[in-house]
């Protein structure tokens, strides 16, 4: 099971590379001000509701039920389930896709209303988000295929095929940016061409294991009515972190210009290990969970979930620390060139201090949602995502006064942190999870390395300044110096303390 894991991860590795080589083009060409501020709002908007439908809502109910149909039924089931779902899919998104075009002056209006009384950047936002809201649809179909193939286990396409949305963007804001009257224009039509190439990428694959759909409405519309049914409340309660990140651009549409690119370049480094690790895990995670309870095996599910919720904090809390650290650094090296200057950078560094201590928490989240998710009980959730809303609006209103967009970025962090701790109350309380011994010695070893890993970095790294005023070169040696010293001690401590990464490979009642 390490093994997807660790496949998983290293596709996603690749892609958060060249996400972040994104990052660095769009930061050098277009800084943070009023064309990336504006583009982030249009690609937001679309990027949402692919979480919301395909990520979030539809992939955390599809995959339980089609778990299930592989394992309970007959070959034949399975492909009129998966037939009969592209066309319901394929049909809702369309619609929804014409209308947001259709629409989008209102939506730019709802999602960002602080851009109203500018009127250039409100037409320009309106006019980028009639080019990127199409994304929703093709991005939707392509996690739908995703779907089948981790539910066949191949754990790897799904995980590679956002490198094409990387190089869709990067080849758009080098070579056709300054071929257009508006460059900023250039990344909306990355996004859009990266829609389609990553739809189509999959398609071989599901060929390969006989589930290329063909869509029929006649085909399976109890199966279908079934993960509508679960879809519905999970759209709410497992994108609630998404819900909060368009909360934040809300609010940061009325502060300083640059907030929203502050926002986005701070959340974009959280989502490295996010990705990296956490949404690995998760899409581990899910698949197992949904084959132990359809198999009624609830000790082997408590022992998957223990697994992976040790994993959790032996990963996600030292990148987090790691993080807020190597913050300034961090964005230093790899955006502070051109038009990207130093204030945006300690500007950056606050949020992503804020967001960073919510990274666990993040990780968290998917962990324990898909042990929800995988019995196909979506109403607990739902109220737990509720819950955590209201906190984020509460945090939002008494944290962005004091500290601004930074206050949003510690706003979506402490809500996220609620999120998790009653997800996890609830599974004690259930009695669905059960926890190995020797938790407490595990969390004690870990605490320690990382404290020792923290203390080290913040005493021996440079101050600042330095940084600005190094070269690249000396910039980048630096950095991997003291993320290879961090990763180092870490590790060093942990194995002292007897914590074993080869004891971890596979869920058991003790680890």
């Amino acid at each position: 099971m390490l093994k997807s894991v660790f496949n998983v991860g290293g596709m996603t590795t690749i892609s958060r590379i060249f996400g972040l080589m994104r990052d660095v083009v769009i930061a050098r060409m277009f800084g943070a001000g009023l064309g990336v501020d504006v583009f982030i709002v249009a690609f937001r908007i679309p990027n949402f509701l692919r979480r919301l439908f395909a990520e979030g809502g539809f992939s955390q109910a599809f995959v339980p039920i089609l778990a299930e149909y592989k394992e309970q039924r007959s070959e034949g089931d399975v492909k009129a389930l998966v037939d009969q779902t592209a066309a319901s899919l394929g049909l809702i998104l369309f619609a929804i896709s014409v209308l947001g075009v259709i629409a989008s002056p209102i939506l730019i209006s709802v999602f960002a209303p602080g851009f109203i009384d500018n009127s250039d950047k409100h037409a320009l936002a309106s006019d980028l988000l009639k080019i990127t809201f199409p994304y929703i649809l093709f991005i939707s179909l392509t996690a739908f295929a995703g779907s089948i193939l981790n539910t066949y286990k191949q754990f790897s396409v799904p995980a590679f095929t956002p490198v094409l949305l990387n190089f869709s963007l990067i080849a758009c804001a080098l070579w056709l940016s300054p071929q257009m009257e508006t460059p900023v224009t250039a990344l909306a039509w990355g996004v859009f061409i990266a829609g389609i190439a990553q739809l189509l990428f999959q398609l071989p694959f599901l060929i390969k294991i006989r589930m290329l759909p063909k869509p029929g409405l006649n085909r399976d519309r109890e199966g279908v009515m079934r993960i509508l049914k679960l879809m519905l409340p999970i759209l709410f309660a497992v994108s609630i972190v998404q819900i909060n990140l368009l909360i934040d651009t809300l609010i940061a549409s009325f502060l300083t210009t640059g907030s929203i690119s502050w926002l986005y370049f701070s959340d974009r480094l959280v989502e490295f290990p996010l990705g990296v690790f956490g949404i690995a895990l998760a899409t581990v995670v899910l698949p197992t969970l949904s084959e132990k309870y359809a198999q009624g095996s609830p000790e082997a599910f408590s022992h998957t979930l223990d697994w992976a919720l040790r994993w959790v904090f032996l990963i996600a809390l030292p990148a987090a620390v790691g993080l807020a650290v190597l913050a300034s650094p961090l964005l230093t090296t790899l955006f502070q060139y051109d038009k990207f200057s130093p204030n945006d950078v300690m500007m950056a560094s606050q949020s992503l201090i804020a967001y960073s201590l919510g990274l666990p928490a993040f990780v968290l989240i998917k962990i324990l949602s898909s042990a929800f998710f995988s019995r196909q009980d979506t109403r607990t959730p739902v109220k737990i995502a509720a819950i955590a809303m209201l906190a984020n609006i509460v945090f939002n209103l008494a944290l962005v006064g004091p500290l601004a967009h930074a206050g949003l970025a510690l706003a979506t962090s402490l809500s996220a942190c609620l999120q998790a701790y009653l997800l996890f109350r609830l599974l004690k309380k259930e009695k669905v999870y059960h926890a190995s011994s020797g938790w407490w010695r595990f969390f004690l070893k870990v605490l320690v390395s990382i404290s020792t890993m923290g203390g080290v970095i913040v005493y021996g790294v440079a101050h600042s300044s330095l940084w600005f005023d190094w070269e690249l070169w000396q910039r980048i040696i630096q950095l991997a110096l003291w993320i290879s010293v961090g990763i180092g001690i870490y590790f060093v401590v942990i194995y002292t303390f007897g914590i074993r990464f080869h004891d971890m490979t596979a869920p058991r009642s003790q680890v």
